[in-house]
């Protein structure tokens, strides 16, 4: 198990304000960005998880192709939900479904161009508003790696 994992939380009594402060911060700027994504989304006329979809789908099997499990498995959706959104990416023109041709088992999901070029959009404005975000977060980042907020 990885080291980071095995070690146990600090006792709460050890918490000082700076660090509730830090936590407040940095949940906040999460929030904030999580905001940011989903109007961007819904401006783009996708709802927030059919963006989180095609993404996942992209980023993480860009020429291999995803299966719904690995994409419920990224999305942290049960495996029935994942079916039912890629439907719905499907019935959008979204996602392609395809057989895996080194096994018929498999099917294998894979975007559209319309899919492409929605995300290149939406991507580009992510990282453009990450960017915008960055000295903040690595700001409270560094302070939790010391130990200690603010």
């Amino acid at each position: 198990m990885n080291e980071s994992r095995k070690r146990r939380p600090a006792p709460a009594a050890s918490l000082d304000q700076r660090d509730y402060a830090t936590l407040a911060s940095f949940r906040r700027s999460l929030r904030m960005f999580l905001a940011f994504s989903e109007d961007a989304a819904r401006k783009a006329g996708l709802p927030s998880q059919q963006h989180q979809a095609i993404l996942a789908i992209r980023g993480l099997a860009p020429e291999a192709g995803m299966t719904i499990n690995d994409l419920a498995e990224q999305l942290l959706l049960k495996p029935q939900t994942a079916v039912e959104l890629v439907d719905r990416l499907e019935d959008a023109g979204l996602v392609r479904r395809e057989r895996d041709e080194a096994d018929r088992r498999r099917v294998l999901l894979s975007l559209t161009a319309k899919a492409n070029r929605l995300l290149e959009k939406l991507s580009a404005a992510h990282l453009a508003q990450i960017r915008r975000d960055a000295p903040e977060l690595i700001a409270l980042l560094r302070d939790v790696a010391r130990g200690h907020g603010g």
